[in-house]
């Protein structure tokens, strides 16, 4: 004999609970990597001047540079792993946005001489 779904449900509560979220965290991540990569393909979203709003994370991909380099261009400021905006890291560090923006600059430039 045949179950039917409702039988199943019933039966093993915990097994389809299991499926249905690991169903739903496929859906989320799949979406999420979809948005990404339609947003980071635009060719507006490339090479953007920097601003105060911006993370390091963020002009790392927009500039097409490894977060290392940039981390590394940057010392020991920011916090590694927090989400700090460059006006934050400045602020924190008793420095002028410009004089950040010219750090990250020149390591752009510097990795883009390098290849």
């Amino acid at each position: 004999m045949l179950s039917t779904p409702r039988d199943i449900m019933r039966r093993h509560p915990r097994l389809v609970a299991g499926i249905l979220m690991t169903f739903a965290i496929t859906i989320f991540f799949a979406a999420r990597m979809t948005l990404f990569a339609i947003y980071w393909s635009d060719p507006a979203h490339r090479d953007q001047v920097l601003r105060g709003w911006m993370t390091p994370g963020y002009v790392a991909r927009s500039w097409d540079i490894p977060r290392g380099e940039l981390q590394q261009a940057l010392g020991v400021l920011g916090h590694p792993g927090a989400r700090q905006t460059l006006q934050q890291i400045a602020d924190e560090n008793g420095l002028p946005l410009a004089e950040l923006i010219a750090r990250i600059e020149g390591a752009i430039a510097a990795h883009r001489a390098a290849q």
